[in-house]
């Protein structure tokens, strides 16, 4: 149950904003979900886009793999969200841009923690699902925005892109590039609430011929929350530089520094059978010896693409992240009744009670490091056409840490309407698990053309895996070594100049190892590996005008689960227990006409578990926190007479979800809509943006997500009305 957060010396200081602005009502509609979102008028870059660099060879980054090969004639579903998107909302964290495709939700997302991402009902691993610039990278930190050129988010099975992996999909940072022409963009920003941001992005290229680039962004950030008590601050300073060596040889460098420093909030949870009012100012959190959360990133790399011939390349690339985490939390966990002797383990006491206890994990740190030699090009055989990319990718994962204060005692008894002050115990016994991961990964990639309209596409990863892991007091140690091999195959249809169909099929793999503790039986042996199988059909059209799709899928995947009481030492057995079958169709579809760009995406999924004998009972149930509906449209007007003024408006449905695994309880529907107004003008000889951007209009009250973790029932408030006020000029 870590908790982390940057860590900043004093708070930043930033120049206030000073405009105003009035807001104009618009409705909308959301983006495709195959590609950019088009509510944020004009895109900066095509969906999955190499990243083209004039007078050079290119390298290509995107999260399918098969990055030469435009994604409108690709068999994949995807979004891409591109930096005039991320800006147009002002988004400061990943969380933001899940309205911008039906497929993608909440999955326990708290006020000044890390961002968790489901995709097709499947919550993402933090640390096998999660790319930058298609390196591996750990999710399990503050990840900024504003110096990402896009944020590309893979829908479905992932075996061929990562080897081992949760099967939602993949999500895909890619880093802002130097620019060709000279860029200078300064971003002010103020909210309702007080708080502030400055971010600088400059760009350009310099020496003979142009040969060297550069793109630095800088931004520092007074963080001033809705919820009491959980105010902060964070910073990012990040630069990437490129040489042209010749036109057949690129060198790029990159790397960013990021920290933030916020406490983090603490879910609310059932009032024994009951909801919880959908307060958003409610901190549980909020004890006199509570502290921020302190989160350091520093990721980066470097890395060369050398054309070989008019045909083929090769790329060689280097990548590191370090991460460093403060935890602290004051978090509720569970219930004694005194007045009815009944323990309630997953949840609070009918009148708001909670037992609450002092969590602190100092000096957490986690290392990331990755090489990949890829090759790319094409060969032609009798008329038919190979586009080949193979390679070999190395990484290994550390995650080191002190002893933790995570003590079984709870310092005393809590109440979400009074939350008395209560004595902290910051007693550090519980020893921290370190772990080292070190994998292998061979891959092979083939799309073969045989005739234009048709396709045939072939994928495979071969992954060697070597983990280890023991306690810092030398107990419960484990190792174990895995090979896997996950392949993929597709084949498309071009119907005409616009449309195509695709069917494909995929396997996935996941690893899981028994806990080391005394209760199983099998403690710290790891279990068959589980391979999750998907099927995907669809079809798609593209246009200057209009792009729509349409998809189907099925998923499955295996569930692991505890045979036995689990109550004294060797009565517990971790074992594969059925699994769990998600089914469902995603629509799409986005366009312009006249002064308007309007999209609209929808999700319908059918999600079960199936083939448990540990409790036949969950057999045809839905699983926690997967709404079988959501609706996402957003809708971008120029209006006509006036110049540089826009209305922007974005709009989400996520239908009612299940919060136990019993379907007891049920979590109502939900609706949000977003507004914006944007002004585009001159100050001087410089282009300027003025907009005002309104999230939850309505200042609806409800819960956005029920996550069952840790074995315990979490719901999180929506935020309240917030409003933005941003100044954005180039000079």
């Amino acid at each position: 149950m870590a908790h982390i957060s940057p860590f900043f010396k004093k708070k930043s200081t930033i120049p206030s904003v000073g405009w105003s602005f009035i807001a104009t009502l618009c409705v909308a509609f959301n983006a495709s979900a195959q590609t950019e979102a088009p509510g944020i008028p004009p895109a900066a870059e095509p969906s999955l886009a190499p990243v083209t660099v004039s007078g050079a060879v290119t390298k290509q980054v995107d999260v399918t793999g098969f990055a030469d090969i435009p994604l409108d004639k690709s068999p994949f579903a995807a979004t891409v969200i591109d930096a005039k998107t991320i800006e147009g909302i002002s988004a400061d964290r990943l969380a933001d841009l899940y309205r911008f495709d039906a497929s993608l939700s909440d999955a326990y997302n708290a006020v000044g923690y890390w961002d968790f991402v489901t995709i097709r009902g499947f919550v993402l691993d933090q640390v096998y699902n999660f790319r930058r610039d298609g390196m591996p990278i750990s999710a399990e930190t503050s990840l900024p925005l504003e110096n990402k050129q896009r944020i590309e988010f893979l829908k479905g099975t992932s075996g061929i892109q990562a080897g081992t992996s949760s099967p939602g999909g993949l999500v895909n940072y890619v880093v802002k590039r130097p620019t060709n022409t000279d860029l200078r963009t300064l971003t002010l920003e103020t909210t309702s609430y007080g708080g502030l941001l400055a971010h600088l992005d400059m760009g350009g290229r310099f020496g003979d011929d142009q040969r060297f680039g550069y793109r630095l962004n800088l931004v520092g950030a007074d963080i001033q929350s809705y919820v009491p008590d959980a105010d902060g601050t964070r910073s990012l300073a990040a630069l990437a530089m490129d040489w042209r060596v010749s036109p057949d040889t690129l060198i790029e460098g990159e790397f960013e520094l990021s920290k933030r420093k916020q406490p983090s909030v603490p879910g609310l949870s059932l009032l024994g059978n009951a909801l919880p009012p959908a307060d958003p100012f409610i901190n549980i959190n909020s004890q006199p010896w509570s502290q921020a959360n302190r989160f350091e990133n520093f990721s980066g790399s470097i890395g060369i693409v050398q054309a070989i011939n008019a045909d083929w390349r090769w790329q060689g690339t280097l990548a590191s992240q370090q991460l460093k985490s403060n935890d602290y939390l004051a978090y509720p966990f569970g219930c004694y009744d005194a007045g009815t002797d009944v323990y309630y383990a997953d949840r609070f006491c009918p009148n708001g009670d909670f037992d609450l206890y002092d969590y602190r994990s100092v000096d957490e740190r986690r290392k990331t490091q990755s090489a990949l030699l890829k090759f790319t090009g094409l060969v032609r055989s009798g008329g038919v056409r190979h586009n080949l990319s193979f390679g070999v990718q190395g990484t290994r994962y550390s995650e080191t840490g002190t002893p933790q204060a995570d003590n079984n005692a709870a310092v005393g008894t809590g109440n979400i309407y009074t939350l008395p002050a209560l004595p902290q115990d910051p007693t550090y016994q519980d020893p921290y698990t370190t772990r080292t991961e070190r994998g292998t990964e061979f891959f092979f990639f083939d799309a073969i053309e045989w005739t234009p309209a048709f396709q045939t596409w072939l994928g495979v990863r071969y992954s060697q895996l070597n983990r280890d892991s023991v306690r810092t007091d030398g107990s419960r140690a484990t190792s174990y070594s895995r090979n896997i091999t996950t392949p993929w195959i597709a084949a498309t249809w071009q119907l005409d100049a616009q449309k195509m169909i695709y069917a494909s099929y995929g396997q996935g793999a996941e690893s899981e190892v028994a806990p080391g503790r005394s209760r199983y039986t099998n403690a710290g042996q790891p279990l068959p590996t589980l391979k999750s199988e998907q099927a995907e059909i669809g079809i798609k059209s593209n246009s200057k005008q209009l792009n729509w799709n349409i998809t189907a899928f099925s998923v499955t995947r295996p569930v692991s689960g505890d045979l036995g009481t689990c109550d004294l030492p060797g009565t517990c057995t971790r074992q594969i227990d059925g699994d769990a079958r998600h089914r469902g169709i995603e629509l799409g579809a986005s366009g312009t006409t006249g002064p308007w760009t309007l999209g609209a995406s929808a999700t319908w999924l059918q999600a079960e578990r199936q083939g448990s004998t540990i409790d036949p009972s969950l057999n045809g149930k839905r699983p926690t926190n997967v709404p079988e509906t959501i609706v996402r449209a957003n809708a971008a007007w120029r209006v006509p007479g006036v110049a540089g003024l826009s209305l922007l408006g974005t709009l989400s449905y996520e239908g009612s979800r299940t919060v136990l695994p019993d379907e007891s309880v049920t979590l109502p529907a939900w609706t949000r809509l977003d507004l914006g107004v944007r002004y585009e003008t001159r100050m001087g000889k410089y282009p300027t943006t003025l907009s005002l951007l309104v999230d939850n209009v309505a200042n609806s009250r409800y819960f956005t997500e029920s996550p069952y973790q840790y074995g315990h029932v979490y719901l999180f408030p929506a935020a309240p009305r917030i409003a933005k006020l941003v100044l954005q000029t180039s000079f």
